[in-house]
């Protein structure tokens, strides 16, 4: 058998639009180049959506579009249904055309790897990034009992026919490992994908191109519009923080546009929309400029237990990072490096006013910093993802 150092050509499958600046994708993205830094090349199916990459010893393979289907939103959906389907033709004709050493697949997609692994006689390795059913669950098909049911039998099985599991957060590792199933674990921190740290001084460009002094307090949050973000959450406590100190600002990078209208709008309800800022979408290089202009970082995520991909570049900004105490983020945070609140508009309000105001948050946000730059680094990173190559070929 292969030591894990060698190099493999691997059948990688994504079910997703590869590549879009988002969690699963920006995931993939880092997995695939520190495979191809161990030597390795990837054939990636992928749908028929996102952005080529070009990368040595990576072959993107894109799926058919199915009609009427133009984007795939973050999350389960029914569009996903067909272009599945569409992906599972694409992975066999690869699959049935060139010769893998190993069948690497991503969230959903595992159902396809375990069945192309099988056929091939070759080892599968699963790549969780969340529970499916409480995926299922957190997107609103919550009350669809049957469709919870079902996901988590598939889950089951994906991990059941696999040689190894690499999960990204505790908790997945936890919900793994509860399954009472023979299949190893490998832990692998989505720190990679998260971003660039900030380099000192680009912030003040990025004040001043939207309308904020060198000293206005500024309090930033990066990412996804979701339900799950604790969005409502952090306009409530913003509320209270602008009511002690008026010339606090709140700048929202990310959403969707109409994610961003209904924000907005939610935001004007309060009173609140002078304090706020909504730049939309912006690409991956530039939010580092906005970090270093940030004063804070905040995480208010309500509900779900996977760790926020912002949390890495978060803590390699070395800015104070006010989030709320829920699993989801003291996986990786803990009171030495963030300031951790109740899930409440006032516990959260009283951590964001400490982070904009105490000067012994600056010190707790150079600890974050050292902590990125040692568990969380790119070298770290490479390392466990050559560690499950060689557990999948023990």
């Amino acid at each position: 058998m292969r030591s894990g150092h060698e190099g493999m050509h691997i059948l990688m499958i994504a079910p997703e639009p590869f590549f879009e600046p988002r969690g699963t994708p920006f995931s993939e993205f880092h997995r695939i180049r520190a495979l191809t830094s161990l030597g390795h090349t990837v054939d990636l199916v992928t749908y028929p959506f996102g952005r080529d990459v070009e990368m040595p010893g990576l072959r993107i393979v894109r799926s058919l579009k199915p009609p009427f289907v133009s984007r795939v939103r973050i999350g389960p959906s029914w569009a996903k249904v067909p272009l599945d389907a569409l992906l599972s033709l694409t992975a066999l004709r690869m699959a049935l055309t060139r010769k893998y050493d190993a069948i690497h697949s991503h969230e959903e997609g595992g159902a396809i790897g375990i069945v192309l692994a099988a056929m091939l006689r070759k080892p599968h390795l699963y790549d969780m990034h969340s529970s499916l059913p409480q995926q299922i669950a957190n997107f609103g098909y919550g009350k669809a009992t049957w469709l919870v049911s079902f996901f988590a039998w598939v889950e089951r099985l994906m991990i059941k026919r696999s040689r190894v599991v690499i999960v990204i957060c505790e908790d997945l590792d936890d919900t793994v490992k509860a399954l009472k199933l023979p299949v190893p674990t490998v832990l692998i921190e989505n720190a990679a994908g998260s971003g660039a740290a900030p380099s000192a001084g680009t912030g003040l460009a990025a004040r001043q191109s939207l309308g904020l002094s060198a000293t206005a307090p500024v309090v930033l949050y990066t990412g996804t519009f979701e339900a799950y973000q604790g969005l409502d959450l952090l306009f409530d406590a913003m509320t209270i923080v602008v009511a002690s100190h008026p010339d606090a600002r709140l700048v929202m990078v990310g959403g969707e546009p109409a994610q961003v209208d209904t924000a907005r709008q939610s935001v004007e309800r309060r009173g609140l929309a002078p304090a706020v800022i909504f730049t939309g979408q912006r690409p991956a290089e530039e939010v580092p400029a906005y970090l270093d202009a940030a004063t804070a970082l905040v995480s208010p995520r309500s509900s779900g237990t996977n760790t926020p991909l912002k949390i890495y570049q978060y803590l390699r900004s070395g800015r104070p990072i006010v989030a709320t105490r829920l699993r989801t983020h003291t996986q990786v945070l803990n009171d030495d490096v963030a300031i951790l609140t109740p899930a409440t508009a006032e516990g959260l309000a009283e951590g964001l006013v400490r982070a904009i105001t105490d000067p012994d948050a600056g010190a707790m946000g150079r600890r974050a910093r050292d902590l990125a730059n040692t568990k969380y680094s790119d070298d770290a990173f490479v390392d466990k993802t050559r560690r499950a190559y060689e557990v999948l070929f023990q």
